[in-house]
């Protein structure tokens, strides 16, 4: 009966039935047959058919994944051993602030009500929180944009976390490795990244900048991901932002048996999207690219220090 309702790929078991219960138990009545949907269902699972929806689980697979991932492995473990600072960095996901659904359940007695409607003109806002992981301390600061998800606003953020004087202070401060996605405000290809390094923390702090991009698709293997930003969301979870202050109290208050410690500060200078760059700007780059995955890593040094 299935037979020609099966559709999948020949070369392997991955196959699926194209119509719905209802439609074989029709079928199969027009055949004479006394069965109901719920039959139908049995006798798919004696067949090994279950109810599936998609999985999200395919990321694009670069030639070069593996030997990013090695050589970051080892820029890593070498900063680290020498007491030098290691970041990583990225953008969470945007917020609508005010009294809109916030994904997630919490214990209650009744549920929180809010708006129908999800919509930006209804809102007090959108936060833009740009993150900084400390990995040596196990640190997180989080800088809540209230404009938009810019080059210069991630490097402000940096800038900012480097002169925090409550920060925790390392061994060696000359050199600084940042851990970044290939895509976002601090994309591998954007000239406006790489300047705005330059000037905010390379030229404004006399330290040479070291940063290396997680391969396309592998966003998820960034330390910020799984050490900060998951954490924040399951405190948040069910909770409706409701101020900007809210917000930063629940980032604030994000904790974890192993120690995980969270700043938050509001930022509420404008940062303008689409800013072009002078050809002059990037002409002047003090940048020296690796021979290992040149378009992921790259050093960014002061200009005092060139040559």
């Amino acid at each position: 009966m299935i037979d020609d309702e099966i559709a999948g790929d020949p070369m392997d078991d991955h196959k699926w039935v194209r119509h719905s219960l209802q439609y074989l138990a029709k079928a199969l009545v027009k055949r004479r047959f006394r069965i109901g949907p719920t039959t139908v269902r049995r006798l798919l699972k004696k067949l090994k058919y279950r109810l599936f929806g998609n999985c999200q689980s395919l990321t694009p697979w670069h030639p070069d994944r593996e030997k990013q991932f090695r050589f970051i492995r080892r820029v890593k473990k070498l900063f680290l051993t020498a007491g030098r600072p290691v970041i990583s960095v990225d953008t969470k996901k945007k917020e609508l602030i005010g009294n809109v659904k916030n994904n997630g359940r919490v214990w209650k007695q009744s549920p929180t009500l809010v708006n129908a409607h999800d919509f930006l003109s209804e809102a007090v806002g959108r936060a833009t929180p740009y993150g900084i992981y400390d990995l040596s301390h196990q640190q997180g600061s989080v800088y809540i944009g209230t404009s938009c998800d810019t080059p210069e606003f991630a490097a402000y953020a940096i800038a900012q976390w480097w002169t925090d004087p409550d920060r925790p202070r390392f061994a060696q401060e000359d050199k600084l490795l940042i851990l970044c996605d290939a895509g976002g405000s601090n994309n591998c290809r954007y000239w406006r990244w790489k300047i705005e390094v330059q000037k905010q923390l390379a030229d404004a702090f006399g330290i040479e900048v070291f940063v290396c991009h997680y391969p396309t698709g592998a966003s998820k293997w960034n330390p910020i991901e799984h050490r900060l930003f998951s954490e924040i969301s399951k405190n948040w979870a069910g909770k409706p932002l409701q101020t900007f202050q809210t917000m930063l109290n629940y980032i604030r208050d994000t904790t974890t048996e192993t120690g995980l410690k969270v700043k938050a500060y509001l930022v509420e200078h404008v940062f303008e999207k689409g800013v072009k760059y002078d050809p002059q700007e990037r002409d002047n780059l003090n940048l020296q690219r690796c021979h290992t995955c040149p378009t992921w890593n790259y050093i960014i040094r002061p200009h005092a220090c060139s040559g």
